[in-house]
């Protein structure tokens, strides 16, 4: 009976495709559920449509559908948070950025807006009817819930990863089956550690204690927090996290993550999307270790405070001497997005003994090798991802500051003291003109 209705519906990639029309709102889901036979198919009919939109979200690319058409005549491509292959994308005026904090993307679906057509990436079926949504359950069963027509594309890489609850599609649920031979899966290399990755870790590791759950963010300075806590002497440390990636793989090759300690899904592993090596989808296939949830729920800052001693460790761009945070553009350049780094903000600091840490490098070479520094006196057009009211742990590798209650010169003189030394005086001046700097502050 299964295996009738799965004939039944199987397409070709360019037969699938014929669903598209003109105007229409398409959905690539997140990261890994990106269905690449189908894309390149639909990239195919280009001269046949025209204002298809299109979103997707850490898509790795190539994105046919984008490359085609440079004049976006056909297809116009949105994208919920930007990967590097994205951010290029939106230099060249072919991506745009839709605004969003991790946790509400499915009630967005839900309640405001529209899906034609929902195409994604899942594993093969198995024996009762169910495909696995994979890396991306964080944001799929939102789409899926809301498409008119949904296309399964089956991607024999994918790993089969269990969850609670929103990892399966069922057949019936699916209008359109397509099969076709892919690539091996996207590896997204590990950055190796700059000096100032290593004495922001070095900064960040001692508020760390045993039994504590840990959310790291993108790129090298959670990584090498996450291989400092694989060397050190804590020992039954938890994961909840919308991001899961080789630093969890090596917590759990050194004995450090064991769930144990955990108030929620005890004995398991959280996340809501997983990329990264290899290893990191072999060590999260059918591992019973391992639970991925949709984010609404793994994002949801009550859930994250319900754990004690959560810890969560994201990085920024930049800060000014107000305390706000900018996660995701370089003035109005957009480099990235919000994600989920406002969801662990919050969630974290709600936590019993939980703390929030944002991290940066004091300063940065830019494409001229000029050094410039990442603490700002005021922002210029740089969206703020956390506001000053929710300011908390602060750090670059000249140290670490609480701005939590703290007024504006205090929070001036803190952020001073961690900038890069060449721009204090700088910093010192700007902030006596914005009158947030007291004449006793110490240098």
């Amino acid at each position: 009976m299964l295996l009738e209705e799965y004939r039944r519906k199987l397409r070709s990639p360019d037969e699938a495709v014929k669903a598209v029309k003109s105007g229409d709102w398409v959905d690539y889901t997140v990261a890994l559920g990106f269905p690449p036979l189908l894309d390149a198919a639909l990239a195919k009919r280009r001269d046949e449509l025209t204002d298809v939109k299109i979103r997707g979200n850490l898509l790795f690319g190539p994105i046919r559908t984008v490359e085609c058409d440079p004049a976006r005549e056909h297809f116009i491509y949105n994208s919920w948070h930007c990967s590097s292959y994205e951010r290029k994308l939106c230099d060249r005026g072919l991506c745009s950025y839709i605004p969003m904090v991790f946790r509400n993307v499915a009630a967005y679906y839900r309640h405001f807006l529209t899906v034609n057509i929902a195409m994604i990436s899942v594993t093969p079926m198995d024996r009762h009817g169910y495909f696995n949504l994979s890396c991306s359950t964080g944001v799929a069963r939102g789409i899926l819930e809301k498409a008119d027509i949904v296309i399964l594309e089956v991607n024999e890489h994918l790993p089969r990863i269990y969850g609670g609850f929103g990892e399966s599609i069922h057949l019936s649920e699916a209008d359109y089956i397509v099969e076709g031979e892919h690539s091996p899966l996207p590896q997204m290399p590990v950055a190796a550690p700059s000096p100032e990755d290593v004495r922001i870790a070095e900064s960040i590791l001692p508020h760390i204690p045993s039994g504590a759950t840990i959310q790291l963010g993108i790129g090298a300075m959670p990584n090498t927090i996450g291989a400092m806590l694989a060397q050190s002497d804590l020992n039954n440390l938890g994961m909840h996290t919308e991001l899961c990636s080789d630093a969890y793989v090596e917590l759990h090759r050194a004995g450090k993550l064991t769930n144990r300690k955990k108030a929620v899904y005890r004995g398991k592993g959280v996340t809501g999307i997983l990329f990264g090596s290899q290893k990191v989808y072999d060590w999260a296939h059918e591992n019973p270790g391992v639970a991925i949830c949709p984010l609404e729920y793994v994002n949801a800052p009550e859930v994250i405070a319900g754990m004690d001693h959560m810890i969560s460790i994201n990085s920024c761009i930049s800060a000014d001497l107000y305390g706000q945070v900018c996660a995701e553009s370089s003035g109005t350049r957009h480099i990235s997005g919000t994600g989920g780094q406002l969801d662990y903000l919050t969630g974290a600091a709600m936590s019993k003994g939980g703390r929030a840490f944002i991290c940066m490098t004091s300063a940065f070479r830019d494409k001229e090798g000029q050094l410039r520094s990442r603490i700002l006196p005021s922002f210029q057009g740089d969206i703020v991802t956390d506001p000053r009211s929710q300011a908390y742990f602060l750090v670059t590798e000249q140290g670490i500051v609480n701005l939590a209650g703290r007024s504006t010169w205090e929070r001036a003189e803190l952020l001073v003291s961690i900038a890069h030394p060449q721009f204090r005086d700088g910093l010192i001046l700007a902030a006596e003109q914005q009158k947030i700097w007291r004449r006793s502050n110490k240098r």
